[in-house]
């Protein structure tokens, strides 16, 4: 039997509406539960990307990224492994501020984690961690004795460790190809 790990799939689009909920459909279909999502610009000018993270075996995820590249919005989707990228997400915590002021090891706690705080008022503190989803729950773990008002963290932003983004030489290969496609080489 196939082992179940996490993935991370980068899919690179032009902006039309629509395109998130098309690739999410593709997970629904298959009964892949997303783990995160999150949708940026890049550095190519046009060109956005979306990253999904999402447990699944290699076979299933590999048949998904093959599913998101026939939709027609999609420039291009690439599947990795942990190990093959650079990632962060930022968790924002929401703490009542009395405890801030009253339970003096707290400070200790956010140093401890790295955190930062963002914002305080007379109710409460925001403090914002930027980290693995491991180290983000840690903080969070620790704060709850104190009572977390709110607690949010985004999706995965995610880079690849290879040199070039993957995205860039695809969109090269294309422009020679299509013509259509040296709007996205010229922005490079």
């Amino acid at each position: 039997m196939e082992e179940t790990k996490l993935y991370t799939i980068s899919a690179f689009s032009e902006n039309n509406v629509g395109v998130l909920n098309q690739v999410t459909i593709i997970f629904t279909r298959r009964c892949i539960n997303i783990e995160s999502i999150s949708a940026s610009a890049t550095a190519i000018p046009g060109v956005y990307k979306i990253t999904v993270v999402a447990k699944s075996t290699l076979s299933a995820m590999e048949k998904v990224v093959k599913q998101i590249e026939k939709r027609i919005e999609i420039i291009k989707a690439f599947l990795h492994t942990d190990d093959e990228i650079i990632y962060q997400e930022v968790a924002l915590y929401k703490v009542p501020t009395d405890k801030m002021l009253h339970e003096s090891h707290l400070e200790g706690i956010i140093r401890h984690h790295n955190a930062r705080i963002l914002e305080i008022t007379p109710d409460y503190t925001i403090l914002e961690k930027t980290g693995h989803v491991d180290e983000t729950e840690a903080l969070f773990a620790e704060l709850r004795r104190y009572g977390i008002l709110q607690f949010v963290r985004s999706g995965r932003a995610a880079v690849t460790k290879h040199p070039v983004e993957f995205v860039t030489n695809y969109l090269e290969q294309q422009a020679k190809i299509h013509p259509e496609w040296k709007k996205f080489v010229d922005g490079l």
